[in-house]
């Protein structure tokens, strides 16, 4: 073997060495476990389901998504306890009520698992619970965002549609947009549960009740999709400004259609995709962000539809 083939061989076996080392580690099938807050009945949340899998599929490891049928705050507690026991390699959740939630946190934090809050609570709450990071939208900014973009726009009154009040994370969405206004939230938040039916009604029964109001706020495809149906049969859809949070098939025709003015996109893909990521590259290079990751919020209108009209419930 000449001189030059020699060095090109051991040049070869130099670059080639650490790559070939590191390979067992990027093998080894890590297990994580996203628990979330949604009712099996809240189809936004299929665009996490598809944000994990996604990352499962590329970073080589098991990921599962589990949540409360009903949406219980109590079961998904449980739920937590549940996946701590099984020993995975760390716990995604969302953080959506604090005081319950917690605990089962910071025992699975306790036992050696890594947790990593995602869409829900803030970051402080997830430094307190001993979570690795946050990412996420934070909620009440959120929403002071899109009150301060109203009140521009001329709005001094508005009705909240909250479909998750058990959830102090709704809540601070629509405070959020009444602070933003400069006008107390008062009675016009209204708890108007998840079935559509009945969402439809008790938006009806508000706007006729106070005829004068200016806007609508909704918190997602669960009580927007109905708000649109209340607006087409009272007569106000386009003629009243309408605001919501999250995207989904129907939001983006309102928007489309010159009926919604607006959707907030906390782009919930990246909120399970980038946590299974970042926790696998943590656990197999001791690499992590230096920094919570804000997801949103980003507002979405006719404007930019393009990208999300394509990707809209499964990627957007």
């Amino acid at each position: 073997m000449n001189s030059v083939i020699k060095k090109l061989a051991l040049a070869t076996a130099i670059v080639a060495a650490p790559f070939m080392a590191a390979q067992p580690a990027a093998a080894e099938g890590e297990t994580y476990i996203l628990v979330s807050h949604a009712p099996d009945s809240d189809s936004w949340w299929n665009t996490i389901k598809n944000g994990i899998a996604l990352a499962g599929e590329q970073m080589n490891v098991s990921v599962e998504y589990r949540n409360p049928p009903t949406g219980d705050l109590a079961d998904m507690a449980r739920i937590i306890e549940q996946a701590a026991a099984s020993g995975p390699n760390g716990i995604i959740t969302t953080l959506s009520d604090y005081d319950v939630l917690k605990g089962p946190i910071m025992d699975a934090v306790a036992s050696g698992i890594d947790v990593i809050i995602m869409n829900s609570g803030t970051p402080e709450q997830a430094r307190e619970v001993g979570a690795l990071m946050y990412v996420g939208q934070p909620e009440y900014d959120a929403g002071y965002a899109a009150g301060l973009r109203a009140k521009g726009d001329g709005v001094g009154s508005f009705l909240c549609v909250n479909h998750y009040i058990s959830s102090p994370s709704s809540t601070e969405r629509c405070q959020g947009f009444a602070d933003g206004l400069g006008i107390d939230l008062g009675n016009q938040m209204i708890d108007s549960g998840q079935d559509p039916a009945e969402i439809k009604n008790r938006v009806l029964a508000y706007l006729s009740a106070n005829p004068d109001t200016d806007a609508v706020l909704t918190l997602g495809p669960t009580s927007a999709d109905p708000t649109l149906l209340a607006l087409d049969e009272n007569g106000m859809a386009g003629d009243i400004y309408f605001g919501t949070f999250d995207l989904g098939e129907n939001i983006v025709q309102g928007i489309k259609d010159g009926i919604i003015n607006w959707g907030i996109d906390q782009q919930p893909f990246l909120q399970a995709y980038l946590p299974v990521v970042v926790m696998t590259n943590y656990h197999r290079y001791g690499v992590l962000p230096g920094n919570n990751i804000n997801s949103g919020p980003g507002f979405v209108t006719a404007d930019g539809l393009e990208k999300v009209e394509e990707f809209a419930g499964e990627f957007r």
